[in-house]
C-alpha cells in the first residue's frame, strides 16, 4: 500500500460523502479514520489523530497511481517488523522498525540497506 501524505487542508471529496472506519493504533494508542466509498467500501484516504493536519491517500484511487515521484528523498518503510516474510526492503530507502515518529515527537533512526532483501530488516 502506498500513501502519498499530503496537507489536509489541500485534499478535497468532489462526489459523495465516504463512510468512516475508526481503528486505534496498538502502538501509540491514537485513532486512524479510514475513509471509504459508501457504496463500494473502497479505501480513498486515511486521516490520522497523531497527525490531525495530514492525510494519507491510497495510491489505487489515483486514475494515474504512477503520477508520484518514488524517490530516495521522499519515500520510507515504516512497521517493517510487521512486514510479512517475503515484503520487498529496497536498498537506500529508509526504513523504521516502526514508525518514522515516536509516540513523544521524537524523530526515529532509520535502517538502511546496502543491498535489497525480502522479509522483516
Amino acid at each position: 500500500m502506498v500513501e502519498p501524505i499530503f496537507p489536509l487542508d489541500n485534499m478535497s471529496v468532489t462526489r459523495g460523502d465516504p463512510a468512516i472506519y475508526t481503528h486505534t493504533s496498538e502502538g501509540s494508542g491514537k485513532r486512524l479514520h479510514i475513509h471509504s466509498c459508501s457504496n463500494c467500501a473502497t479505501k480513498l484516504y486515511v486521516t490520522f489523530e497523531r497527525f490531525p493536519n495530514t492525510c494519507g491517500i491510497y495510491s489505487g484511487t489515483y486514475d494515474d497511481p504512477a503520477w508520484f515521484v518514488l524517490d530516495v528523498a521522499h519515500t520510507r518503510h515504516i512497521f517493517i517488523d510487521a512486514a510479512r516474510p517475503y515484503t520487498f526492503l529496497p536498498a537506500g530507502i529508509a526504513l523504521f522498525h516502526e514508525h518514522a515518529v515516536a509516540s513523544d515527537g521524537t524523530d526515529q533512526q532509520p535502517v538502511f540497506l546496502d543491498e535489497p532483501r525480502e522479509g522483516p530488516a
